[in-house]
């Protein structure tokens, strides 16, 4: 049994003087599932986000929470009106109020409150420390202070700015695996923006690649990564390399490193049709490729990156093309030499040329 629809998207348009920051953008969110707007600088998901908390109104389309129309229907409810949570990049705590009184503001007065909030301060674990100001406490703790304040007034739906970009990157992946943790024990349905690609897939069910004031895909992370529906999301998405291939019927692509075949298990390629003798693009995530000395397919090394566990290494092919990928760290191989690969490709992903 699925969960009901809890947050959904119409046609979201925003226009200021012609220009089109969101274009006609769509999608849902069942109830208790995150889900993460990721895109760069200027793709519009800070716009989209604050359309749906209110701040912002659209031009036109809809926002339906709980089946209650928000915007749109001639309609537009304040941002004040909404109970939605909201968690901002900088924190935003009262400076001269304490743990306890941050959590605390927002909720009514009442013998439960204080104890609504030294529960959630211990959930999001922070107990101990209800007393502090918020700096006698780290970026880490802040935010999760933040966080629980914006729970405390249970919330149809939490909204999160670029939570944790302001922290180093350890602490912002331990920080956000936490945060996952919270928001699914509490079955908070919430919407994440993002530009970054693994902390958008450690956190969210539900991920949709934004460009140009659209959402090219609205999908789970594994899918976006492993079945990209647009170059865009192919490139925009992990690390890849897209090399020359001829189709020689449905499903069934030869290249230079042999001929691909899709099967039963293989996800959805996008459709470029079956006409025999077609030029495409066909997609190698790196992890397709793999090192292996006894192959007599080979390439040879044009760069190189060490990453600790393993090297990243950039591949030039008989014909040229350069493919990317991954091998153990302990394969340390100077660039100039020749080194053996097969393939293992699982999902065989086709663009038109």
């Amino acid at each position: 049994m699925t969960n009901p629809i809890w947050l959904k998207v119409t046609d979201a348009t925003v226009a200021f003087d012609r220009s089109h920051v969101l274009s006609g953008v769509s999608f849902e969110l069942e109830k208790g599932e995150i889900g993460c707007l990721l895109g760069s600088s200027g793709c519009g998901k800070t716009t989209l986000l604050r359309s749906i908390a209110g701040f912002e109104k659209l031009t036109s389309g809809e926002v339906i929470i709980n089946q209650q129309v928000l915007t749109g229907q001639g309609k537009h409810v304040p941002a004040e009106q909404r109970n939605v949570g909201m968690v901002f990049q900088d924190y935003a705590l009262f400076p001269h109020l304490s743990v306890l009184k941050n959590v605390m503001f927002g909720l009514r007065e009442n013998g439960q409150s204080e104890q609504k909030a030294m529960d959630l301060i211990e959930r999001v674990g922070l107990a101990g420390k209800e007393s502090h100001m918020p700096h006698q406490l780290s970026g880490g703790e802040q935010q999760r202070v933040a966080l629980a304040r914006a729970l405390a007034p249970e919330p149809v739906l939490l909204l999160l700015d670029e939570p944790f970009s302001n922290l180093d990157v350890s602490l912002r992946e331990r920080l956000g695996h936490e945060v996952r943790e919270i928001l699914k024990e509490t079955n908070t349905t919430a919407l994440m923006v993002t530009h970054d690609q693994m902390e958008a897939f450690a956190i969210a069910d539900k991920v949709g690649v934004m460009n140009g004031g659209l959402i090219e895909q609205w999908d789970m992370a594994y899918d976006i990564y492993h079945c990209p529906n647009s170059l865009f999301v192919a490139g925009f998405v992990g690390q890849g390399s897209l090399i020359e291939g001829e189709l020689l019927g449905c499903g069934t692509v030869k290249t230079v490193l042999g001929v691909f075949e899709q099967d039963e298990n293989s996800c959805c390629a996008p459709e470029v049709g079956c006409q025999a003798g077609k030029k495409v693009k066909v997609l190698l995530r790196p992890d397709d490729i793999i090192h292996d000395d006894d192959s007599p397919l080979q390439g040879i090394v044009r760069k190189k990156s060490f990453r600790g566990a393993d090297f990243m290494y950039s591949l030039a092919l008989p014909n040229g093309e350069l493919i990317t990928c991954m091998v153990p760290s302990h394969h340390d191989h100077p660039v100039g030499e020749p080194i053996g690969i097969r393939m293992e490709v699982d999902h065989v992903v086709v663009f038109d040329n």
